[in-house]
């Protein structure tokens, strides 16, 4: 017995994880940032878990004016908590954890940057972390 084909194609390997770093791009987009809410559980206990990722470049710790030539592109993002007068650097791609915010209503400002810290464009993350009396 045999399955009917289904109309759905599937995903390739390029269509998940973008196009093959040994392969350099001519004419490259532009590159997009996308930053989801914090997970809703770990919030619920008070902590920020935010996932992003970048569309059209490569988040990466390679850092200087050299890499500015690196097709496909990379970079890494800026985090900024409650407009502070400084920043920590993510070059890891992966989910980002802020802890120890007091209760009560707080941003997370992400900034997709290049090699030399330019900033290419950016997201605003807004939530409230709950009173520890409701966890």
């Amino acid at each position: 017995m045999t399955t009917p084909a289904t109309s759905v194609p599937a995903r390739t390997a390029r269509d998940i994880i973008g196009p093959s770093p040994l392969i350099a791009i001519e004419d490259e987009p532009a590159p997009k940032l996308i930053v989801d809410p914090p997970l809703p559980e770990p919030l619920s206990r008070g902590l920020v878990f935010i996932q992003y990722r970048g569309e059209n470049i490569r988040i990466v710790p390679v850092f200087g004016e050299g890499a500015l030539q690196v097709s496909p592109r990379v970079g890494h993002v800026h985090v900024t908590v409650d407009d502070l007068p400084w920043h920590f650097v993510d070059a890891s791609g992966e989910t980002l954890i802020v802890v120890g915010l007091p209760a009560g209503e707080h941003k997370v400002l992400v900034e997709l940057a290049d090699p030399r810290h330019h900033v290419i464009t950016a997201e605003t993350v807004r939530f409230v972390v709950p009173d520890k009396k409701e966890f």
